[in-house]
């Protein structure tokens, strides 16, 4: 029985290694962007701790300095949170980039599996022709002892 050989396993394997390369920089960009999302959502947090500080300020007895003090607190959190959107915006982004560069990966490999396959149904194919040949061959040879 003749052995099956596909003459594209070299490619049929790099697409495999390029779409294991892509599923690691896809884990890698959703660390990335949910370690991001939990910044943010520290500093929404202490954001909340700085108007609460204040509406304390504002409803005790009044300290221009102490209330300035944690208004300007509020805002550099405002700031600082605006940033952090950004951040996350940015990871966000590079999430979207790499799942299409996997997705295409698992297309061009699931591309190259068919042909695989299909290369494997012909050769099956070819194989049962060759015996088929061969079973003829020998029935005629028989017969025509």
């Amino acid at each position: 029985m003749a052995k099956f050989f596909y003459k594209m396993q070299n490619i049929l394997d790099i697409k495999l290694k390029l779409e294991t390369q892509a599923k690691n920089e896809y884990a890698v960009a959703n660390a990335e962007l949910a370690e991001e999302e939990d910044k943010l959502r520290v500093l929404k947090e202490r954001r909340q701790g700085y108007e609460a500080h204040l509406a304390q300020l504002y409803s005790d007895r009044l300290d221009l300095k102490e209330i300035s003090e944690a208004a300007d607190a509020v805002e550099i959190m405002k700031y600082h949170i605006g940033l952090q959107e950004e951040n996350v915006r940015r990871a966000g982004r590079k999430v979207e980039v790499a799942r299409e560069k996997l997705q295409e990966a698992i297309k061009e490999r699931k591309t190259h599996e068919k042909l695989k396959e299909n290369a494997f149904e012909e050769f099956k194919l070819e194989v049962a022709a060759a015996e088929s040949k061969e079973i003829d061959e020998l029935v005629s040879y028989r017969h025509g002892s």
